[in-house]
């Protein structure tokens, strides 16, 4: 009995841990951190420098359950009836997103780039991966048509985390001024891409990440509301039938390119498909600059006018 009752407590603790670091704000060893200086070399110079130098609104609301301050980045562009929403990734901040705020200025549209509750300058104690998320951004969505109007067109833009919570949001009642979805490399479930991170991350085999997984689960219930399996990007996708374009790198390993395949059949909607040749995960962009932004004006072009 002694020692059913110590590896319970081993298994417990050990899922406390993988909680705090999956799921905690905070340093994250397991995360290339990307340079600050900005170099004439970096292919995304020109919309980096621009990023950098141009104005930015500060917008400020309150979380979905009312319980905290989110901020958020606004850029218009003059006279446009368009705005893209633009979500940032595990442990990014808008700031990050600085060359995806240009690509879409670029294309005539106004950005609006928050950080996620408990990610940059928002407030926030645990990492939602796009599941708590999802009900801040309908909230942004409304908050856009207040400012700007009932003739905006907005379409909804993600990159890895922010990737699954566009394809989460994608399932929601939305405004009809929602026109269409792009996500860039998401995964098809929070339990998935955990389950995934720990296999690679700390080579663990099937046992011990069952039960440690599911321990995990039971704790992100109690904290932060929803079991692992519930975040469910696929399930969302089934109930979207607006337009969605999915960009995965061919050599994405962080989120397996073959997860994008799953999404992509579950959506109802119109969508295509374009996976970046040989990227790595979140780097589609910055390896195929032209073919991104072809890609993404040439679908847009069709449902946003």
């Amino acid at each position: 009995m002694t020692v059913v009752v110590l590896i319970c407590l081993i298994f417990t603790g050990a899922g406390f841990y993988f909680f705090k670091v999956a799921c905690v704000p905070g340093h994250k060893s397991f995360l290339s951190s990307s340079s600050k200086v900005l170099k004439k070399s970096d292919p995304l110079y020109k919309q980096k420098k621009w990023f950098k130098q141009v104005d930015k609104e500060k917008w400020y609301m309150q979380s979905a359950d009312d319980k905290y301050r989110l901020d958020a980045n606004y850029i218009p562009s003059k006279n446009s009836h368009k705005t893209a929403i633009i979500l940032p990734g595990y442990m990014n901040v808008k700031e990050d997103m600085g060359k995806y705020d240009a690509l879409f200025h670029e294309l005539g549209y106004n950005t609006l780039t928050p950080d996620p509750r408990a990610q940059g300058k928002s407030q926030g104690k645990y990492i939602g991966y796009g599941w708590v998320e999802k009900a801040d951004i309908k909230k942004w969505i409304n908050r856009v048509l207040a400012k700007n109007g009932p003739n905006q067109q907005i379409v909804v833009f993600g990159v890895s985390m922010g990737r699954a919570t566009t394809m989460m949001v994608s399932g929601l009642q939305l405004p009809k001024q929602v026109k269409a979805f792009v996500e860039d490399c998401g995964y098809t479930s929070v339990k998935d891409e955990i389950e995934h991170e720990a296999g690679v991350l700390y080579n663990m085999p099937a046992f011990p990440r069952f039960p440690l997984v599911e321990i995990l689960s039971g704790i992100n219930r109690v904290k932060v509301g929803y079991f692992l399996k519930d975040g469910s990007s696929i399930n969302q996708l089934h109930k979207n039938h607006r337009p969605m374009l999915f960009i995965h790198g061919g050599n994405d390993t962080f989120v397996p390119t073959k997860m994008v395949y799953r999404n992509y059949r579950a959506t109802k909607g119109p969508k295509q498909l374009w996976i970046a040749p040989k990227s790595k995960h979140a780097h589609s962009y910055e390896d195929h600059p032209a073919a991104y932004k072809a890609h993404v004006s040439q679908f847009l072009a069709q449902y946003i006018k």
